[in-house]
């Protein structure tokens, strides 16, 4: 049987996408979503243009291939979130 996590909400360990303020998007795997702020793990943050993409193609490109994690751990202030999505909720 395994450790269950009842404190670390409804999308701990879902792959999420995470949209700010600023821009970029950091699409990775969700620790916690607390008042604080939401806490990634194995994530990648992609802003508008980088590798030539906008964010929408590099979001169709993660939905379709996954998304290659640079940032071991990452915290976004609560701040700065506009929304938090599951990954596979944006599949067309």
């Amino acid at each position: 049987m395994g450790t269950f996590h009842s404190d670390k909400g409804a999308l701990h360990g879902i792959t999420v996408v995470v949209r700010t303020k600023a821009g970029p998007v950091f699409v990775g795997r969700c620790d916690t979503v607390t008042p604080h702020g939401v806490y990634l793990k194995d994530a990648q943050r992609h802003a508008d243009g980088d590798d030539g993409k906008s964010i929408d193609e590099f979001l169709q490109a993660a939905v379709q291939w996954g998304h290659w994690p640079k940032l071991p751990v990452v915290e976004i202030p609560a701040g700065d979130v506009i929304e938090v999505v599951r990954l596979a909720e944006l599949a067309t």
